[in-house]
C-alpha cells in the first residue's frame, strides 16, 4: 500500500507464481508477442532475472490486474477501464493511460501471490472469443501504437519473442 500512496505512482502489481513454483507475471513488456505480454513468465520464482530484474521493485510499462492497487482518485482520473476491452488488454490499457499521465506503474517482485491464470475464462477457442481478442487488438494498435512498437522500459536490443528470459535480438 505505501507504494501506491506514493503521487508519482499509478498502479502496482505483484509478483504472481503458478502453482508449479514458475513466475506468471512480473510485470508487462509492451510488445511482447505482438502486443503485450507478462515478463519473465514460467521462469522459475527464484530466478533473479536479466542482470537482477527480478531482485527489485520497478517500473514498467505496466502490470495485471489480476493484483493491482491504484489511488481511486487516479483512477477516476484517467477513466477507469475501458468497456470496450471486455478480457484482454483492459489492464493494460489502463496502465497506459496512467503512464500517460506521467504515473509509475509498479511490479512490486517483493510480493508474491499464487495465481491460477484464466482458470475460469478457458481458451480463445470459439469463433465469438476469436473475434472479440481480434478487435480488441485493433483496439490496442490503433490507440497504443507507439508504445507498443518501443516499451521504454524494455531494452530495445532484446528480443521480444520469449516471455521466459531476456534474450538478445539475433
Amino acid at each position: 500500500m505505501g507504494y501506491a500512496q506514493q503521487e508519482e505512482n499509478g498502479a502496482i502489481g505483484a509478483r504472481l507464481i503458478y502453482p508449479d513454483q514458475t513466475i506468471q507475471h512480473a510485470g508487462v513488456i509492451m510488445g511482447l508477442g505482438g502486443i503485450a505480454g507478462h515478463a519473465f513468465r514460467t521462469c522459475h520464482y527464484n530466478d533473479p532475472g536479466y542482470f537482477g530484474a527480478l531482485l527489485v521493485n520497478r517500473n514498467c510499462a505496466a502490470v495485471t490486474a489480476a493484483c493491482l492497487m491504484v489511488q481511486k482518485s487516479k483512477y477516476l482520473e484517467v477513466g477507469g477501464l475501458e468497456e470496450e476491452l471486455s478480457v484482454a488488454f483492459n489492464d493494460v490499457d489502463f496502465c497506459l493511460k496512467l503512464l500517460n499521465k506521467k504515473y509509475n506503474n509498479v511490479c512490486l517482485n517483493s510480493i508474491e501471490l499464487y495465481h491460477h491464470e484464466s482458470k475460469t475464462r478457458g481458451a480463445e477457442d470459439t469463433p465469438a472469443k476469436q473475434e472479440r481478442f481480434k478487435r480488441e487488438i485493433l483496439y490496442m494498435e490503433k490507440n497504443w501504437n507507439a508504445i507498443i512498437k518501443k516499451d521504454p522500459y524494455y531494452n530495445e536490443n532484446l528480443s521480444l519473442n520469449s516471455d521466459s528470459s531476456y534474450q538478445i535480438k539475433g
